[in-house]
């Protein structure tokens, strides 16, 4: 089953940056949708972002958007989400799966298709 390896996170203050990056080491991730996802203690994983296989298209929960920013390298094989403007409620292990597609982030969990990693933490806090 597809993985990919989350990275980037860590400790950050509230109105800061951080940038997370989404790897695919054995195969190819430019044929695939990615989305990014999270979960804050005690709560069901949410979609944050998703991007289609071009980049064309983009999806954001309204809860970040116009904060954060899904791109992707297909040449590194690598998607990105530059979070800015954090907030102690951005707070979460973030992970990142393959989509079907790249729908609204309302239903993105029911097309994450890749086998779901260790994620990252962000931790925003003063």
């Amino acid at each position: 089953q597809l993985q990919l390896v989350e990275s980037g996170g860590g400790l950050v203050q509230p109105g800061g940056s951080l940038r997370l990056s989404c790897a695919a080491s054995d195969f190819t991730l430019d044929y695939y949708a990615v989305g990014w996802f999270r979960q804050a203690p005690g709560k069901e994983r949410e979609g944050v972002s998703c991007i289609s296989t071009s980049g064309g298209i983009t999806n954001y929960a309204d809860s970040v958007k116009d904060r954060f920013t899904i791109s992707r390298d297909n040449a590194k094989n690598t998607v990105y989400l530059q979070m800015n403007s954090l907030n102690a409620e951005d707070t979460a292990v973030y992970y990142c799966s393959t989509m079907y597609t790249c729908v609204i982030m309302a239903t993105a969990l029911n097309f994450a298709s890749s086998k779901w990693g260790k994620g990252t933490l962000v931790t925003v806090s003063s």
